[in-house]
Protein backbone atom coordinates (compact mmCIF):
# COMPACT_ATOMS: atom_id res chain seq x y z
CA UNK A 1 0.00 0.00 0.00
CA UNK A 2 1.61 3.66 -1.22
CA UNK A 3 1.43 6.26 1.62
CA UNK A 4 -1.15 8.45 0.18
CA UNK A 5 -3.57 5.14 -0.07
CA UNK A 6 -3.03 4.80 4.02
CA UNK A 7 -3.55 8.80 4.43
CA UNK A 8 -6.61 8.69 2.53
CA UNK A 9 -7.92 6.33 4.27
CA UNK A 10 -7.32 7.78 7.57
CA UNK A 11 -8.94 11.14 6.45
CA UNK A 12 -11.95 8.98 5.48
CA UNK A 13 -12.53 7.88 8.61
CA UNK A 14 -12.24 11.11 10.11
CA UNK A 15 -14.71 12.33 8.35
CA UNK A 16 -17.26 9.75 9.67
CA UNK A 17 -15.87 9.25 13.07
CA UNK A 18 -14.67 13.34 13.55
CA UNK A 19 -16.73 15.35 11.70
CA UNK A 20 -19.80 13.14 12.14
CA UNK A 21 -20.36 12.87 7.99
CA UNK A 22 -22.58 10.92 6.44
CA UNK A 23 -21.43 7.54 4.98
CA UNK A 24 -22.72 9.00 1.48
CA UNK A 25 -20.31 11.72 2.22
CA UNK A 26 -17.50 9.51 2.93
CA UNK A 27 -18.72 7.72 -0.11
CA UNK A 28 -18.76 10.48 -2.53
CA UNK A 29 -15.20 12.09 -1.30
CA UNK A 30 -13.61 8.34 -1.35
CA UNK A 31 -14.77 9.08 -5.01
CA UNK A 32 -13.74 11.74 -6.01
CA UNK A 33 -10.11 11.46 -4.57
CA UNK A 34 -9.38 8.16 -5.51
CA UNK A 35 -9.98 9.60 -8.94
CA UNK A 36 -7.64 12.06 -8.47
CA UNK A 37 -4.97 9.95 -6.94
CA UNK A 38 -5.28 7.46 -9.95
CA UNK A 39 -5.50 9.95 -12.85
CA UNK A 40 -2.11 11.85 -11.37
CA UNK A 41 -0.31 8.77 -10.30
CA UNK A 42 0.21 9.95 -6.87
CA UNK A 43 1.69 7.49 -4.38
CA UNK A 44 3.13 10.49 -1.42
CA UNK A 45 1.91 13.49 -0.02
CA UNK A 46 4.74 15.14 -2.21
CA UNK A 47 3.27 14.22 -5.76
CA UNK A 48 0.84 16.57 -5.07
CA UNK A 49 1.52 19.65 -7.02
CA UNK A 50 0.40 22.63 -8.87
CA UNK A 51 0.93 20.82 -12.47
CA UNK A 52 -0.93 18.13 -11.34
CA UNK A 53 -3.83 19.67 -9.87
CA UNK A 54 -3.73 21.75 -12.89
CA UNK A 55 -3.77 18.95 -15.65
CA UNK A 56 -6.28 16.85 -13.24
CA UNK A 57 -9.05 20.02 -13.83
CA UNK A 58 -7.27 20.26 -17.64
CA UNK A 59 -8.42 16.52 -17.87
CA UNK A 60 -11.81 17.17 -15.74
CA UNK A 61 -12.95 19.84 -18.05
CA UNK A 62 -12.80 17.71 -21.28
CA UNK A 63 -14.32 14.81 -23.02
CA UNK A 64 -12.34 11.44 -22.75
CA UNK A 65 -12.02 11.12 -26.84
CA UNK A 66 -13.59 7.38 -28.01
CA UNK A 67 -14.70 7.41 -24.53
CA UNK A 68 -17.50 6.20 -22.14
CA UNK A 69 -17.15 9.89 -20.44
CA UNK A 70 -18.75 13.33 -21.50
CA UNK A 71 -17.83 16.71 -20.64
CA UNK A 72 -18.22 16.93 -16.59
CA UNK A 73 -20.65 19.42 -15.36
CA UNK A 74 -19.50 22.59 -13.78
CA UNK A 75 -20.40 21.40 -10.73
CA UNK A 76 -19.45 18.12 -10.54
CA UNK A 77 -15.73 19.19 -11.54
CA UNK A 78 -15.86 21.92 -8.53
CA UNK A 79 -16.71 17.94 -6.13
CA UNK A 80 -13.49 17.01 -7.06
CA UNK A 81 -11.50 20.38 -6.47
CA UNK A 82 -13.36 20.96 -3.21
CA UNK A 83 -12.22 17.27 -1.60
CA UNK A 84 -9.22 17.90 -2.93
CA UNK A 85 -8.61 21.10 -0.85
CA UNK A 86 -10.32 19.20 2.34
CA UNK A 87 -7.63 16.40 1.59
CA UNK A 88 -4.80 18.96 2.11
CA UNK A 89 -6.03 20.67 4.56
CA UNK A 90 -6.34 17.45 6.43
CA UNK A 91 -2.43 16.30 5.82
CA UNK A 92 -1.44 20.00 6.87
CA UNK A 93 -3.30 19.71 10.08
CA UNK A 94 -1.18 16.75 10.24
CA UNK A 95 2.01 18.49 9.60
CA UNK A 96 2.34 16.40 6.28
CA UNK A 97 4.72 18.61 3.82
CA UNK A 98 2.25 18.71 0.41
CA UNK A 99 0.67 21.58 -1.70
CA UNK A 100 -1.07 23.89 0.30
CA UNK A 101 -4.97 23.89 0.06
CA UNK A 102 -4.45 27.93 -0.25
CA UNK A 103 -3.00 27.38 -3.73
CA UNK A 104 -6.05 26.06 -5.73
CA UNK A 105 -8.81 28.41 -6.20
CA UNK A 106 -12.39 27.24 -7.11
CA UNK A 107 -13.59 28.31 -10.45
CA UNK A 108 -16.50 30.75 -10.36
CA UNK A 109 -19.59 29.10 -11.51
CA UNK A 110 -22.88 30.81 -13.42
CA UNK A 111 -25.72 30.84 -10.53
CA UNK A 112 -27.87 27.59 -10.41
CA UNK A 113 -31.06 27.59 -12.58
CA UNK A 114 -33.91 25.39 -12.37
CA UNK A 115 -36.65 24.51 -14.56
CA UNK A 116 -40.52 23.56 -13.90
CA UNK A 117 -43.10 22.22 -15.93
CA UNK A 118 -46.32 23.98 -16.34
CA UNK A 119 -49.26 23.05 -13.55
CA UNK A 120 -51.37 21.58 -16.44
CA UNK A 121 -48.14 18.93 -17.44
CA UNK A 122 -47.48 18.43 -13.64
CA UNK A 123 -51.73 17.18 -12.76
CA UNK A 124 -51.46 14.64 -15.20
CA UNK A 125 -48.40 13.59 -14.16
CA UNK A 126 -49.56 12.86 -10.73
CA UNK A 127 -52.88 11.51 -11.78
CA UNK A 128 -50.98 9.48 -14.56
CA UNK A 129 -51.14 5.99 -12.33
CA UNK A 130 -54.55 5.83 -12.58
CA UNK A 131 -54.67 1.65 -11.43
CA UNK A 132 -56.45 -0.06 -8.62
CA UNK A 133 -53.86 -2.37 -8.84
CA UNK A 134 -50.62 -2.14 -6.49
CA UNK A 135 -48.12 -0.93 -8.63
CA UNK A 136 -50.30 1.56 -9.68
CA UNK A 137 -51.71 2.60 -6.10
CA UNK A 138 -48.24 2.41 -4.91
CA UNK A 139 -46.83 5.04 -7.89
CA UNK A 140 -49.60 7.33 -7.51
CA UNK A 141 -48.68 7.88 -3.64
CA UNK A 142 -45.10 7.89 -4.52
CA UNK A 143 -45.84 11.09 -6.75
CA UNK A 144 -47.98 12.45 -4.81
CA UNK A 145 -45.66 12.54 -1.48
CA UNK A 146 -42.98 13.95 -3.48
CA UNK A 147 -44.94 17.06 -4.55
CA UNK A 148 -46.53 17.04 -1.14
CA UNK A 149 -43.17 17.03 0.58
CA UNK A 150 -40.78 18.05 -1.25
CA UNK A 151 -38.09 15.13 -0.16
CA UNK A 152 -34.75 13.93 -1.63
CA UNK A 153 -34.94 10.56 -3.40
CA UNK A 154 -33.47 9.21 -1.00
CA UNK A 155 -35.22 10.47 1.99
CA UNK A 156 -38.39 9.19 -0.13
CA UNK A 157 -37.21 5.94 -0.53
CA UNK A 158 -35.56 5.90 3.34
CA UNK A 159 -39.52 6.56 4.75
CA UNK A 160 -41.13 3.76 7.26
CA UNK A 161 -44.14 2.58 6.49
CA UNK A 162 -45.89 3.59 10.17
CA UNK A 163 -46.44 6.77 10.04
CA UNK A 164 -49.32 8.62 12.10
CA UNK A 165 -51.53 9.61 8.60
CA UNK A 166 -54.05 11.62 10.46
CA UNK A 167 -51.58 14.40 11.83
CA UNK A 168 -50.01 14.05 7.90
CA UNK A 169 -46.42 14.94 9.76
CA UNK A 170 -43.70 12.98 9.29
CA UNK A 171 -40.38 12.95 10.61
CA UNK A 172 -37.31 12.93 8.15
CA UNK A 173 -33.35 12.84 8.37
CA UNK A 174 -32.39 14.77 5.59
CA UNK A 175 -28.59 15.86 4.68
CA UNK A 176 -26.17 16.12 7.39
CA UNK A 177 -28.28 13.90 9.40
CA UNK A 178 -30.39 16.60 10.45
CA UNK A 179 -34.44 16.19 11.43
CA UNK A 180 -37.05 17.97 9.63
CA UNK A 181 -40.72 17.80 9.93
CA UNK A 182 -42.54 17.75 6.20
CA UNK A 183 -46.59 17.36 5.89
CA UNK A 184 -48.91 14.88 3.65
CA UNK A 185 -51.72 16.79 1.86
CA UNK A 186 -55.17 15.07 1.71
CA UNK A 187 -54.36 13.86 -1.82
CA UNK A 188 -51.33 12.89 -0.75
CA UNK A 189 -52.52 11.01 2.58
CA UNK A 190 -55.39 9.34 0.62
CA UNK A 191 -53.09 8.01 -2.05
CA UNK A 192 -50.92 6.42 0.70
CA UNK A 193 -53.97 4.43 2.66
CA UNK A 194 -55.35 3.71 -0.73
CA UNK A 195 -51.56 1.83 -1.20
CA UNK A 196 -51.28 0.24 2.07
CA UNK A 197 -54.67 -1.14 1.86
CA UNK A 198 -53.45 -2.83 -0.83
CA UNK A 199 -50.33 -4.23 0.84
CA UNK A 200 -50.18 -7.88 2.53
CA UNK A 201 -46.81 -8.41 3.19
CA UNK A 202 -44.99 -6.74 6.37
CA UNK A 203 -42.23 -5.06 5.28
CA UNK A 204 -41.23 -1.80 7.38
CA UNK A 205 -40.98 0.51 3.72
CA UNK A 206 -42.77 2.72 2.64
CA UNK A 207 -42.36 2.28 -0.50
CA UNK A 208 -40.89 -0.88 -2.04
CA UNK A 209 -39.68 -2.49 -5.34
CA UNK A 210 -42.06 -5.45 -6.39
CA UNK A 211 -41.51 -8.20 -8.48
CA UNK A 212 -42.44 -7.91 -12.50
CA UNK A 213 -46.09 -9.68 -13.40
CA UNK A 214 -45.93 -12.72 -15.32
CA UNK A 215 -48.57 -14.89 -17.02
CA UNK A 216 -49.09 -18.21 -15.67
CA UNK A 217 -49.83 -21.04 -17.62
CA UNK A 218 -53.78 -20.47 -17.73
CA UNK A 219 -52.88 -17.15 -19.21
CA UNK A 220 -53.51 -15.03 -16.22
CA UNK A 221 -50.98 -12.32 -14.56
CA UNK A 222 -49.18 -13.10 -11.62
CA UNK A 223 -49.44 -11.28 -8.49
CA UNK A 224 -46.43 -9.08 -7.88
CA UNK A 225 -44.18 -9.68 -4.92
CA UNK A 226 -42.74 -7.33 -2.99
CA UNK A 227 -38.85 -7.86 -2.98
CA UNK A 228 -37.67 -5.00 -0.48
CA UNK A 229 -37.36 -1.54 -0.07
CA UNK A 230 -37.75 0.64 -3.03
CA UNK A 231 -34.08 1.65 -4.58
CA UNK A 232 -33.47 5.58 -6.22
CA UNK A 233 -32.69 4.15 -9.85
CA UNK A 234 -36.12 2.76 -9.68
CA UNK A 235 -37.82 5.69 -8.98
CA UNK A 236 -36.05 7.74 -11.77
CA UNK A 237 -37.18 5.33 -13.71
CA UNK A 238 -41.03 5.63 -12.74
CA UNK A 239 -41.10 9.51 -13.07
CA UNK A 240 -39.82 8.55 -16.40
CA UNK A 241 -42.38 6.28 -17.19
CA UNK A 242 -45.33 8.19 -16.01
CA UNK A 243 -43.52 11.82 -17.78
CA UNK A 244 -43.71 9.83 -20.67
CA UNK A 245 -47.85 8.80 -19.79
CA UNK A 246 -48.75 12.34 -19.29
CA UNK A 247 -47.86 13.36 -22.94
CA UNK A 248 -44.98 15.43 -21.02
CA UNK A 249 -41.91 16.51 -23.78
CA UNK A 250 -39.80 17.89 -21.07
CA UNK A 251 -37.24 15.98 -18.65
CA UNK A 252 -38.49 15.56 -15.29
CA UNK A 253 -36.90 13.65 -12.43
CA UNK A 254 -38.00 13.24 -9.21
CA UNK A 255 -35.39 16.22 -8.18
CA UNK A 256 -37.55 18.48 -10.06
CA UNK A 257 -40.82 17.45 -8.17
CA UNK A 258 -39.01 19.09 -5.14
CA UNK A 259 -38.17 22.42 -7.32
CA UNK A 260 -42.49 22.37 -8.01
CA UNK A 261 -43.02 21.46 -4.42
CA UNK A 262 -41.15 24.95 -3.65
CA UNK A 263 -42.45 26.71 -6.31
CA UNK A 264 -45.53 25.67 -5.77
CA UNK A 265 -45.43 26.68 -2.74
CA UNK A 266 -43.51 30.51 -2.97
CA UNK A 267 -46.30 31.54 -5.90
CA UNK A 268 -48.81 31.16 -3.23
CA UNK A 269 -47.28 33.53 -1.03
CA UNK A 270 -44.96 31.22 1.58
CA UNK A 271 -42.26 33.19 2.88
CA UNK A 272 -38.57 31.94 2.26
CA UNK A 273 -38.01 30.97 5.03
CA UNK A 274 -40.51 28.80 5.84
CA UNK A 275 -39.90 27.19 2.27
CA UNK A 276 -35.95 26.83 3.27
CA UNK A 277 -37.01 24.60 6.31
CA UNK A 278 -39.47 22.58 4.66
CA UNK A 279 -36.49 21.64 2.02
CA UNK A 280 -34.28 21.41 4.92
CA UNK A 281 -32.06 23.73 3.32
CA UNK A 282 -28.45 24.82 5.53
CA UNK A 283 -28.09 28.13 3.89
CA UNK A 284 -31.13 30.19 2.82
CA UNK A 285 -28.92 31.28 -0.41
CA UNK A 286 -29.92 27.85 -2.07
CA UNK A 287 -33.56 28.37 -1.58
CA UNK A 288 -33.12 31.54 -3.56
CA UNK A 289 -32.93 30.08 -7.12
CA UNK A 290 -36.49 29.65 -6.64
CA UNK A 291 -37.40 33.42 -6.58
CA UNK A 292 -36.48 34.63 -10.33
CA UNK A 293 -39.44 32.19 -11.08
CA UNK A 294 -41.87 33.28 -7.99
CA UNK A 295 -41.38 37.12 -7.98
CA UNK A 296 -45.34 38.33 -7.72
CA UNK A 297 -44.05 41.83 -7.43
CA UNK A 298 -41.92 42.04 -10.87
CA UNK A 299 -44.83 40.73 -12.93
CA UNK A 300 -47.25 43.56 -11.61
CA UNK A 301 -44.41 45.79 -12.05
CA UNK A 302 -43.90 44.86 -15.81
CA UNK A 303 -47.59 44.83 -16.32
CA UNK A 304 -48.25 48.13 -15.14
CA UNK A 305 -45.69 50.12 -16.09
CA UNK A 306 -43.92 48.48 -19.30
CA UNK A 307 -44.91 50.19 -23.09
CA UNK A 308 -47.96 52.95 -21.17
CA UNK A 309 -46.75 55.17 -24.25
CA UNK A 310 -47.92 52.55 -26.98
CA UNK A 311 -50.70 52.01 -28.62
CA UNK A 312 -53.09 49.28 -28.45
Amino acid sequence: MHEIEKLLTDYLNYLEIEKNRSPKTRENYEHYLKGFLASAKIKSPSDITDDAVRNFRIALARPVKDGPRRELKKITQNYYVIAIRNFLKYLAKRDIKTLSADKIELPRTPNRQISIIEYGDLERLLTAPNGSDLRSLRDRAILETFFSTGLRISELCSLGRYIDLERGEVTVRGKGDKLRVVFLSERAKKAIKNYLAKRSDADEAMFVSLSKARSTSSGQATIPKVIGRIIPRAVQRLVNFYRRKAGIADHVTPHQLRHQFATDLLMNGADLRSVQSLLGHSNISTTQIYTHITNKELREIHKSFHGRRRKN
